[in-house]
């Protein structure tokens, strides 16, 4: 059975949240003396796995100093809301572009209820609580809070959603990436090798400043980034070399694959991306079957597949 909480060391801790299966979204928590902070806290419908870490470490709610989402997608936001009534003395950091929609999450509720469904909402996402905008901080490009004495830099990141920051914490030189520096999953590694993959997802995705983003990461030369969908990784220059490549072909398979049509040209970049990821997963060394690859990777396809078009689809109406 996999670990519900990791110790990382340097006083992180990667919480997985179990939302939808085992490894696929973590809560980090980082520890400065009796002071915590977290980043990313998954959905309400899984806030007991952080409830139960928490007891694990003795933490009482009162010592949560900050809660940090890097940007308000509900697998990394959801459950702000409901943690910032459960800890009285935490500040909620959100990206500026973001703010408005933790005080009224209206539109998060409303943008959620039209993929999911009212009820399957409630089961999948849980509850959607509004934050008080005396208790937000936010995070403005190179922003520094001190988690008593422990500085943690905020870096605006475009590319995968307009508002989107990463976290860096100089005391373990690593980055709490939410999804700016992808995708790894635990079940994609091979003899502690894990495969990356970017995050193409709807609506905000721009190739060009992905990778800015990531260059400009990778100028503080991090020893660890620390990803929303999972966990610790390092070999930090690789990683983003797979990344850049893999933006890269995803944009070209959309190019090469669009048509006006929505649903007949998403159809046409999920099979493009199928194929692509899984002949890069072979020459990685990872033997998978399609039936596996659709297993730990078919929803994120499909959401790419879905962010690509829009991206494409924009970029061809620009042109004519």
């Amino acid at each position: 059975m996999e670990e519900q909480l990791i110790n990382q060391g340097q006083g992180i801790y990667t919480i997985d949240t179990g939302f939808q299966r085992r490894g696929l979204v973590a809560s980090h928590l980082i520890q400065q003396g009796e002071h915590y902070a977290f980043i990313d806290v998954g959905t309400s419908s899984c806030l007991r796995s952080i409830q139960e870490s928490m007891r694990k470490l003795a933490i009482r709610p009162e010592q949560i100093k900050y809660i940090m989402v890097t940007h308000v997608h509900l697998d990394h936001a959801g459950a702000a809301g409901v943690l910032m009534q459960l800890c009285p003395q935490a500040q909620l950091v959100v990206h500026p572009r973001g703010a408005r929609h933790m005080i009224d999450p209206t539109k998060l509720i409303a943008g959620a209820a039209a993929v999911y469904g009212d009820e399957t909402l409630e089961k999948t996402i849980g509850e959607i609580r509004p934050v008080a905008a005396e208790r937000i901080i936010e995070a403005t490009d190179e922003l520094i809070l001190e988690l008593h004495g422990r500085p943690l830099l905020f870096l605006d990141t475009p590319g995968h959603a307009k508002h989107h920051y990463c976290v860096y914490d100089e005391a373990s030189n690593s980055f709490f990436t939410g999804d700016t520096f992808g995708l790894s999953y635990e079940a994609l590694s091979v003899q502690g090798d894990r495969f990356i993959f970017p995050t193409t997802t709807p609506v905000q995705f721009e190739p060009d400043a992905l990778h800015h983003s990531i260059e400009r990461m990778l100028s503080y030369q991090p020893d660890r980034m620390f990803l929303t969908h999972f966990g610790g990784i390092g070999s930090v220059p690789e990683k983003a070399d797979d990344l850049h490549r893999h933006i890269d072909a995803f944009v070209k398979l959309a190019d090469e694959n669009y048509v006006a049509d929505q649903t007949e040209c998403v159809t046409a970049i999920t099979a493009a991306l199928f194929d692509y990821l899984q002949e890069e997963l072979t020459q990685a060394g990872f033997n998978m079957s399609k039936e596996q690859v659709h297993e730990v990777m078919g929803m994120d396809i499909k959401l790419n597949a879905q962010g690509l078009y829009c991206y494409v689809s924009y970029k061809n109406r620009k042109r004519s």
